[in-house]
């Protein structure tokens, strides 16, 4: 038996704002909170010697202006550079969705590199103490995918595929949801039924990666090798789900009938890994310096 995705992406509806609050939205914002409360223990370990919460705080938000911008402006480059070319106001309509995971880490890694320049520290050790701040929020952000009903995956014939109403053919797509879930009921839609690519990007970019690195952090690592080994998992990680994710429709496969966009982006994550995973063989160990929580008053 397949599953039926039947799930109101809108989270709140609002009488002062006709868009309401979405659960894409809660999940940036759930994504950012773990994201804080893990920086700050890491900070108070010695993570990254001089620098105190508020110093780590103006860090988050540099990097939550990266992420939004780099993720709306690489997917337009990436994905819809012709729809941006037609009408470049597209870019602003952040509300209609599209975002691009590899255009935010190039956000993060600019919104870094100013932080870091401003802290006189190495880059490296500030990416590699961000590192496993990361696959939380991507863990979460692909729910959001989940939920929204948005990128998914290719047909499967398995018991675990979910019809998606947004993939169906249009005499389908069109009908109320009362109907859909009697037709569903009989078996008529699970001819229908799709990989949910999202819940497998969660659980190996989110729940994998999260435990991975931190795991491997939980000791210091010589300078490199943390943010080697997360370019590494996730652009492995995305490189074998896109196998079973449909591909973009106004991209199609780029080449050899099966390379799509993700992946041909994910390539260079792997070679960068690999790179800075053997940069670390040779490299200082950066030693923890703890900080006191600061006193309530």
């Amino acid at each position: 038996m397949t599953f039926l995705h039947d799930i109101d992406p809108l989270a709140v509806s609002l009488p002062f704002w006709p868009h309401g609050i979405h659960w894409y939205g809660l999940m940036y914002a759930l994504a950012f909170f773990v994201a804080w409360r893990l920086g700050r223990m890491r900070v108070r370990a010695g993570r990254l010697p001089g620098v105190n919460d508020e110093g780590f705080d103006d860090l988050l938000f540099y990097g939550m202006l990266g992420v939004v911008l780099g993720g709306r402006i690489g997917y337009v480059l990436f994905y819809a550079f012709d729809g941006f070319l037609a009408d470049p106001l597209m870019l602003l309509r952040v509300n209609e969705g599209g975002m691009s995971f590899h255009g935010g880490l190039l956000g993060v890694m600019a919104a870094a590199a100013w932080w870091t320049r401003k802290h006189r520290l190495h880059y490296f050790d500030t990416m590699d103490f961000v590192a496993p701040l990361v696959p939380a929020g991507l863990g979460f952000g692909r729910l959001g995918n989940f939920i929204g009903g948005e990128l998914w995956g290719k047909p499967t014939d398995g018991s675990w595929g979910v019809v998606f109403p947004s993939s169906l053919p249009a005499e389908y797509a069109a009908l109320p949801a009362e109907q859909l879930r009697a037709l569903h009921a009989s078996g008529a839609l699970d001819g229908f039924a799709r990989h949910p690519s999202q819940l497998y990007q969660a659980f190996l970019e989110g729940a994998v990666m999260l435990v991975a690195l931190l795991w491997f952090s939980r000791k210091p690592r010589p300078r490199y090798a943390v943010s080697g080994l997360f370019a590494l998992l996730y652009g492995l990680f995305r490189f074998a789900v896109e196998f079973v994710r449909e591909p973009d429709a106004h991209l199609g496969y780029l080449a050899f009938g099966w390379l799509t966009m993700g992946q041909l982006l994910s390539l260079p994550l792997v070679a960068l890994g690999l790179f800075l995973l053997w940069l670390s063989r040779r490299s200082p160990t950066l030693a923890p310096a703890p900080v006191a929580a600061p006193e309530k008053t």
